[in-house]
């Protein structure tokens, strides 16, 4: 499930001035929308790339009229959103049959453009009033004053898969519980907060709601074999990784040895903290998406999944690829149910691998030891799991 962070950003939280700096802040932190007024959609674009939502207003709101068929395109938002100054905002009373609401009809419309309906949740009735909403939005923004989790529990459970439900917050806290309640979570937040610290930890949780925590076992070493040399890559990202943080590779997908980066000193050479010695060509690495790419495939911009000791995983983009002939290790695993894996090294005292007595050297490994590793019993098919006999010797 793809989480979003959206910044409020209209004149409701001040000048000109204060709505830039939340822009900006968005911008720097990887925020993915920004929601203003209609007037600010230019001068958003001209700050940086951001998908911009814009709330239209006014008696007689319409969704696309003549005249913006002559506007320039950078005045045109990605989605517009009603209920501002509206009924989803109680500046106009809810009608008793909602077929004669003003904002469900504007969003009825046709458009080109994605659709959002903004609705405080000041009772029940504007409960019934989003869930109402989400059958025509692309967005339904839903803001709680005092909020509390229920609300959110019974939109969550009744809107589905019909809309993206967005949950108005004003705290990283709030935004971790409202992408953890009934499990399931919101699809996005909407922050409305000055504090570009919050803007960035808020865009953090979200990366943390999306990523997965893999359960990391551990197999026996049964082999270790120096063999000829064989091409060998170096990941090197754009990231710098943590003590315990390394990369899920191996020669058979099903079975996917933990190697550390290269984070620890050496009398040989230097650490280089932003590297993974994933080993040969024809190895697989596992990406965020949880399939697996070819080490020989790996090019500048790709991205590779960074994986703890524990199991905790993050994203880091390639910075670049080095290939070079080296000589190898072949070590051989066999898991608790029998199944044998295996995976080339370089021979080289700076690779490290997670033992079960901790981080070690391959030029130290020896039949016995036991080694972290990620394992699923499935084939692949260009990195997919697929339901077939494959076998991998």
């Amino acid at each position: 499930m793809s989480r979003s962070v959206w910044i409020k950003a209209d004149d409701a939280v001040g000048d000109w001035d204060d709505r830039r700096a939340r822009i900006t802040a968005a911008l720097e932190a990887g925020a993915d929308w920004v929601l203003v007024d209609e007037e600010d959609v230019e001068r958003v674009r001209e700050l940086g790339s951001i998908n911009v939502a814009a709330f239209r207003t006014g008696g007689d709101v319409t969704l696309v009229d003549d005249a913006e068929d002559d506007a320039p395109v950078g005045a045109m938002p990605d989605a517009v959103v009603v209920g501002k100054e509206g009924e989803g905002d109680a500046t106009i009373d809810l009608p008793e049959d909602f077929s004669g609401s003003a904002d469900l009809s504007t969003l009825r419309r046709d458009d080109e453009l994605e659709r959002g309906a903004y609705v405080r949740i000041l009772g029940t009735e504007y409960e019934a009033f989003a869930e109402t909403a989400a059958q025509e939005a692309d967005h339904t923004i839903v803001v709680g004053d005092d909020w509390t989790i229920i609300p959110l529990e019974n939109l969550i459970a009744r809107i589905g898969e019909e809309t993206d439900l967005i949950a108005g917050v004003t705290s990283p806290e709030e935004a971790k519980t409202a992408f953890e309640t009934l499990e399931l979570g919101s699809d996005g937040v909407l922050l409305d907060s000055d504090d570009p610290d919050e803007i960035r930890e808020t865009v953090e949780v979200r990366d943390a709601a999306e990523r997965e925590t893999l359960e990391l076992d551990y197999a026996e070493v049964i082999e270790v074999e120096e063999i000829g040399s064989a091409d060998r890559v170096c990941i090197d990202t754009g990231s710098l990784l943590e003590h315990d943080e390394g990369m899920l590779i191996g020669s058979m997908s099903r079975g996917l040895v933990f190697v550390h980066a290269e984070t620890a000193e050496s009398p040989y050479v230097a650490s280089r903290p932003f590297r993974v010695n994933a080993g040969a060509v024809h190895a697989y690495v596992r990406t965020p998406d949880g399939g697996t790419k070819y080490l020989s495939e790996l090019k500048s911009g790709d991205e590779v999944q960074v994986v703890d000791t524990n199991g905790n995983t993050r994203e880091a983009i390639v910075g670049r690829v080095k290939i070079e002939k080296r000589p190898m290790f072949r070590v051989a695993l066999e898991t608790d149910d029998g199944d044998r894996i295996e995976t080339l090294l370089q021979n080289a005292e700076t690779i490290k691998v997670a033992s079960g007595d901790g981080r070690k050297a391959i030029t130290d490994l020896a039949a016995g030891d036991e080694l972290l590793l990620y394992y699923e019993d499935t084939a692949r098919h260009f990195g997919e799991p697929v339901e077939e006999s494959i076998i991998e010797k």
